[in-house]
């Protein structure tokens, strides 16, 4: 039976957010040296400000807290550190926000299906083959060859959905 792996998941208010930061990071690290590549500086700042809370942040919010560390900060240098994030795996873009989220597994290589809460704004992604699965499958009936798969589904989160009022 095809297996939904649960990524990144709405995160509870006693989410340990600092652990869950560094955790991320280091892994970004260990992923990025296995891999030859270079995690500099302004990468590993730009990762941290991603990770920095579980909603998606747009690459000119990013710019902004850059500019306030380093007047000097362009939007050019954002972007190529988002494009390097995302080629690696550490960052998905969510393309209805045109924001960023990490990836909760840069080691692996998956189509996400991410969830999306109209009210909090957090995300939560998850690779589920079946889903996977009955997309390729039904793109192949048609004769279409999937080039770039991403699933958002915008609803409201348990924690939104059980507040009061």
């Amino acid at each position: 039976m095809p297996k939904t792996n649960v990524i990144t998941p709405f995160k509870k208010a006693s989410h340990a957010h600092q652990q869950c930061s560094d955790a991320a990071l280091s892994v970004a690290e260990d992923t990025c040296n296995s891999r030859g590549v270079r995690l500099t500086k302004l990468r590993r700042r730009v990762l941290e400000l991603v990770w920095s809370s579980h909603e998606p942040v747009k690459a000119y919010d990013i710019l902004d807290i850059l500019r306030d560390e380093h007047s000097g900060s362009a939007p050019p240098t954002v972007y190529r550190a988002l494009e390097f994030l995302q080629e690696e795996g550490m960052v998905h873009k969510i393309e209805s926000l045109n924001a960023y989220v990490g990836c909760g597994a840069p080691d692996h290589n998956y189509a996400s299906q991410f969830l999306i809460c109209q009210s909090c704004g957090a995300v939560a992604e998850m690779n589920d083959t079946e889903i996977r699965n009955l997309i390729a499958n039904k793109a192949a009936g048609m004769g279409f060859k999937i080039d770039k798969e991403i699933i958002e589904v915008k609803g409201i989160c348990s924690q939104c959905s059980d507040k009061p009022g």
